[in-house]
């Protein structure tokens, strides 16, 4: 009748979580389309395609409804030409759901943005909370040398459309490495949505898309 309760281990190095219930990963081929510089990526593909660029374990309970699904992502460093290692990204499939992220080691960004195409950065590391509020799609980007790991929760019935950003041409800027440090830079192919696109998405907060 009521579900057990549980305590997991995480480990801040590699992201590893004691009794998950998931597991999957994104190596550097899976992640075509998602770099500016498509030249670096093919390059660098050819040598380092099969290279796990993130990971992530979770735990998702039995019931979708007043649950939570919590984990852990690790994403390694690196750059696709001048941009950094980032996750695909996405919105929640019922747009109205938050979401948090623990930093539990290494140095990254989050990036998000309004379906409306307002940016806002933020930086993540060692025990630093973000909130991602209702509505906004998000990323994370490893601007550090070491692998980022943080942990994450969110509603179970959130669900995730990762084709909001892919049908934008990408979020409204990159992340990229400037004399040392990180900045972010407009993202040339992006494409703002139009009012019938945003409307769309506020459509979704009681329905998955």
């Amino acid at each position: 009748m009521y579900e057990e309760p549980t305590a997991h281990l995480i480990n801040e190095t590699t992201g590893a979580m004691s009794g998950n219930s998931g597991r999957y990963e994104k190596r550097l081929r899976d992640l075509a389309g998602l770099y500016e510089d498509r030249d670096a990526f093919e390059k660098l593909t050819e040598t380092r395609g099969d290279e796990v660029v993130y990971e992530v374990c979770d735990v998702r309970p039995a019931i979708a409804h007043g649950g939570l699904i919590f984990g852990t992502t690790c994403m390694m460093p690196g750059k696709v030409g001048a941009e950094f290692f980032m996750t695909r990204g996405h919105i929640h499939a019922r747009s109205n759901r938050p979401e948090t992220y623990y930093g539990e080691s290494g140095a990254g960004v989050m990036l998000l943005e309004t379906p409306e195409g307002e940016v806002k950065t933020l930086e993540i590391g060692p025990k630093t909370l973000v909130y991602v509020p209702p509505m906004w799609i998000h990323r994370s980007v490893n601007v550090g040398d070491a692998p980022l790991v943080m942990s994450f929760c969110y509603p179970a019935d959130s669900g995730q459309d990762y084709e909001v950003i892919a049908q934008s041409g990408g979020m409204a800027v990159r992340v990229v490495e400037e004399a040392g440090s990180w900045t972010t830079t407009p993202n040339g192919s992006y494409t703002r949505r139009t009012a019938e696109e945003i409307k769309a998405i506020h459509a979704t907060q009681d329905e998955p898309r």
